[in-house]
């Protein structure tokens, strides 16, 4: 079961990515020869108009096949006929569609379970927040120059901030004040805590506010997604630190069995939707990274373009890719390897 909804997670993520990619060529009259879901033989297919879709063997990836992409072509539709523009906006659809389903996503999930305002319930002795005069009904509204609109994006900062003085503004009654937080380390949970405690009710909100929260929870995993990639270059944090497919499967499967057992299919349903969410939000950054052979990197040679006023070497270019495809698959495989190995540890 737990690949079954795993297959079914990662075939929405990259189908509607390619339908960005799909839509804006579509739009810019562009060749589209055809447009599949996942990898090898065809299963089963059919063609309308100039386009073929189809369900590829292996369920992984996709593919949205354009004329002239990755070769030339003197079909006066074909992709590298277009304007610099007209194909900066094609390879940028496919992020932004991703960022789109994250958004639509956060908008149902936050209208069926609402939300965890950073409102503390209380604080703990002999910590920070008490020290400051922090107290129960204070809500956190701003963190290390960041707004704050959730109580998890106050986890999420002294996660990625360990031990490091904060400024927070809080409200009480209706007024904003400002204080320098200092955490201090709790031997019991081995972390360094602010002394903050909030419940863990979500709160419901009406259709509205959910609309805007959905735009805050779509932020708030793309914000995520960037700071975990500073602390990637950082050092912050190593390569053996991430999870690839298979720690992801394997993290959404007790997530799902966890849920029917305690909740039931329904709210095993909404996490598995808040997985997607947050998937959604990591792709669509990931792609915009400037890395050869991703859709950030291809950004950068058209952006070059754009400035330059001609287009970069296509064999240069494609060299450049292809380096990047490798690097990709072995840091795909060293990643895979060490969730392999966290299973049986």
């Amino acid at each position: 079961m737990n690949i079954v909804i795993a297959i079914i997670v990662f075939s929405l993520l990259i189908l509607f990515h390619e339908l960005g990619h799909f839509s804006l060529a579509k739009l810019n009259g562009i060749r589209v020869n055809e447009f599949c879901l996942g990898l090898g033989p065809t299963i089963v297919g059919f063609t309308k108009g100039e386009t073929k879709y189809s369900l590829k063997a292996l369920p992984f990836g996709g593919a949205c096949m354009m004329e002239g992409e990755d070769e030339n072509s003197n079909d006066e539709r074909a992709f590298n006929k277009k304007s610099v523009w007209a194909r900066i906006s094609v390879v940028a659809a496919g992020p932004i569609f991703n960022f789109i389903m994250a958004f639509v996503f956060s908008v149902f999930l936050i209208g069926n379970v609402g939300i965890d305002r950073p409102i503390l319930t209380d604080v703990i002795e002999g910590y920070a927040a008490e020290a400051a005069g922090l107290q129960a009904g204070d809500m956190i509204v701003g963190m290390g120059g960041k707004d704050i609109h959730f109580y998890r994006e106050i986890s999420v900062y002294s996660t990625m901030h360990v031990g490091e003085p904060v400024e927070i503004t809080y409200e009480r009654d209706g007024e904003e004040y400002t204080t320098v937080l200092t955490p201090k380390y709790d031997e019991e949970s081995g972390r360094f805590l602010y002394g903050f405690i909030s419940s863990t009710q979500r709160e419901p909100v009406g259709f509205f506010d959910a609309i805007r929260y959905g735009f805050h929870e779509t932020a708030y995993y793309i914000d995520v997604t960037i700071e975990s990639v500073k602390m990637l270059f950082s050092g912050s944090v190593g390569v053996n630190d991430l999870s690839g497919p298979v720690g992801i499967v394997q993290n959404m499967g007790d997530t799902y069995e966890e849920s029917v057992e305690t909740s039931g299919y329904y709210y095993a349903f909404l996490n598995m939707l808040s997985w997607t969410i947050m998937l959604s939000a990591n792709l669509g950054v990931m792609n915009l990274l400037p890395i050869p052979a991703l859709d950030g990197g291809r950004l950068v040679f058209l952006i070059l373009e754009a400035i330059r006023g001609k287009a970069i070497d296509p064999e240069k270019e494609g060299f450049v890719h292809m380096v990047g495809i490798i690097l990709l698959f072995g840091l795909m495989f060293v990643v895979m390897f060490n969730d392999i190995r966290k299973i049986f540890i």
